[in-house]
């Protein structure tokens, strides 16, 4: 087991990162249903059929010291409604990437995914001691970079032609990643920032900040 990040349960007022685990599969399958998110083709998202291969992935990469995943709850209903992860851990340089990220529909682009955020973050920074934080993205996911960067993550550079897209509705294509980070002196303003974010609205809705 790594234990630079190993397991740990992060708790905010409306979201909970829980250890990942096989018994989350069945809320899993029915959050990713919500918006049918594996046919977005600038993404990797598990089908429903595939959720099992997904978390069992996960907790492969997990017991090898790469990755330390996390079942996203909503407190308010206390049922699955993404996953999150610590991954490419590399715990001689203090640097984690917080990525293979998805959320159902109703929740994305709401307080619930800034407070996530929120705790990951902190817990990198103030308990892990990360000198940096990465965030990686495909070029075409606006989503996603908009939501990196409103988090205020900089852009490090763009990896053109990184990686083949394995996605069926874009085989072949090749991925250009969007490469983004915040490091440790600019934890303080960045915790302050998403405090104010999550001020300007009522935590426990799932309206945008």
């Amino acid at each position: 087991m790594n234990v630079f990040a190993p397991p740990v349960t992060l708790t905010g007022q409306c979201v909970r990162l829980e250890p990942l685990t096989a018994a989350h599969h069945d809320g899993l399958v029915t959050a990713v249903r919500d918006g049918q998110l594996w046919q977005l083709w600038y993404t990797a998202i598990p089908t429903p059929e595939g959720m099992a291969t997904e978390i069992q992935r996960r907790l492969n990469l997990q017991a090898q010291g790469s990755m330390c995943p996390f079942a996203v709850i909503d407190l308010r209903t206390g049922q699955a409604v993404g996953m999150s992860t610590y991954m490419n851990i590399d715990a001689a340089n203090r640097r984690v990437e917080i990525g293979s990220t998805w959320y159902r529909q109703s929740v994305q682009r709401s307080a619930l995914n800034t407070e996530a955020k929120r705790l990951l973050l902190a817990h990198a920074f103030e308990q892990l001691n990360c000198i940096a934080v990465e965030f990686r993205t495909h070029f075409f996911n606006q989503q996603s970079r908009r939501a990196i960067e409103r988090l205020g993550a900089k852009l490090d550079g763009v990896l053109r032609s990184h990686q083949i897209n394995p996605h069926p509705l874009s085989a072949g294509t090749l991925r250009d990643t969007c490469v983004y980070s915040i490091i440790a002196s600019e934890w303080p303003t960045v915790k302050t920032h998403l405090g104010h974010l999550l001020s300007r609205t009522s935590i426990k809705d799932t309206q945008p900040c």
